[in-house]
């Protein structure tokens, strides 16, 4: 029995997404939790599996289409079976149609030949993509789950394949610098239309539910920061190599404590009710290719600076190609956007609701500023909260912002 393949709610927010490239192709055989395709959604790229085992009998959707959740693109059919006519459905599912139940047995004189098994390895789809970056023969390895289908555990101590030529891995940044967009393309006839991507139509449907309905306004405060740039400097070098805490961290470990002094501000909006948060999840604001994505520290306040810096790290470099699993970018309380290294001295954030507020972090530059009578030049960043006024007062973001650079121009302040 056939069994199609519909695009699913691969995100919560996600509403149609786009077949970046088939896995599998016509007459191929499959196995259920074996990954199909690569669908972009308004956030990422993740995997399409399989629900059901047999051969990829009809690909209805082409790599490059835009597909509405619940349309079928594929069907999954038996070894041998005619492709059935594609399925009508009047309202798109949001989940798949679970695998058939098994055929009963069909009795006959003459046994038939079983189908000859397929050469291929069983894995899982995290398997293989753990094999395919590191250079590993799945063929090598004894796979220790169900049937024995190769697992993530079975990958430890895998030997790699050789490879024609060294791989080089890409540099992990040090630290969650932005990378802005690249260059749009250019022809011979004045313009160029470029297709909204799926992040990119999110972006647009997120900021008309935020700058207009959202009544912002904004609070900026100027922090000596050379308390804290030389406290980091005095923490990088007692850090094993590889390890450093960054400017962003030391803001983002501040913003975490301040929430936690000042719940009004680490709250959502909601038509009837606005919800105080007693744990603090910190979105970090991340420039990708071809939009904003907002990855998620959680209990930022329980953590320290030096986990909060591989952590903002580690989510930054999956933003970036694409991998954030939904966990890993929903559930923020409070977000923190810095454009500093983009020598960016000040802006102001547009709320990501329904949350209330936002912070906007400006470059650290030098400044000569009077202290004790004489003209010294120190280092200064501004940062301006956005704050939504239905939720967070005037005197209430003062407050939050006071404590904040309290925290920020004295340090110690934090382990208090």
């Amino acid at each position: 029995m056939a069994t199609p393949v519909f695009m699913e709610a691969l995100s919560p927010t996600m509403e149609e997404g786009r077949l970046v490239r088939w896995l599998k192709r016509e007459g191929e055989a499959v196995t259920a939790g074996e990954t199909l395709a690569e669908v972009e959604t308004d956030k990422a790229v993740m995997d399409l599996v399989a629900r059901a085992d047999g051969v990829l009998q009809r690909v209805t959707m082409k790599e490059g289409d835009t597909v509405p959740v619940g349309k079928e693109i594929a069907v999954i059919g038996v070894p041998g079976e005619t492709p059935a006519a594609p399925v009508a459905k009047s309202t798109p599912a949001p989940a798949p149609a679970p695998p058939p139940a098994p055929a009963p047995p069909v009795v006959s004189p003459t046994p038939s030949p079983e189908p000859p098994a397929p050469s291929r390895v069983r894995a899982s789809p995290l398997a293989k993509r753990m094999a395919r970056e590191a250079g590993v023969d799945l063929k090598l390895v004894t796979g220790s789950g169900p049937g024995g289908r190769v697992v993530r555990q079975d990958l430890a101590h895998a030997p790699a394949a050789p490879a024609p030529a060294p791989l080089v891995a890409a540099p992990v940044p040090t630290a969650p610098v932005p990378r802005p967009p690249s260059h749009v393309p250019i022809s011979s006839t004045g313009y160029e239309d470029v297709p909204l991507t799926q992040i990119r139509k999110t972006i647009a449907k997120r900021l008309a539910t935020s700058l207009g309905p959202v009544p912002h306004y904004f609070l900026t405060t100027v922090v000596d920061m050379e308390r804290a740039a030389e406290a980091r400097e005095a923490l990088n070098k007692t850090l094993e190599q590889g390890e450093r805490v960054s400017v962003n961290d030391l803001v983002l470990k501040a913003t975490a404590l301040a929430l936690v002094r000042h719940r009004a501000c680490n709250a959502w909006f909601a038509d009837d009710h606005i919800r105080y948060w007693n744990e603090v999840h910190l979105g970090l604001a991340v420039a990708v290719e071809d939009g904003l994505i907002t990855p998620v520290i959680r209990n930022a306040d329980a953590k320290s600076l030096s986990a909060i810096g591989r952590e903002a790290r580690e989510l930054a470099a999956l933003a970036r190609a694409r991998r954030l699993q939904p966990a890993q970018y929903t559930g923020s309380t409070f977000s923190v956007s810095n454009l500093g290294m983009f020598d960016i001295e000040h802006f102001t954030a547009v709320i990501n609701p329904p949350e209330a507020g936002i912070l906007a972090v400006g470059a650290m530059v030098p400044q000569a500023v009077p202290v004790d009578g004489a003209v010294v030049v120190r280092r200064r960043m501004r940062l301006t909260m956005s704050c939504d006024h239905r939720v967070i007062d005037g005197a209430t973001g003062a407050a939050f912002l006071k404590t904040l650079k309290d925290m920020l121009e004295n340090p110690l302040a934090m382990l208090l």
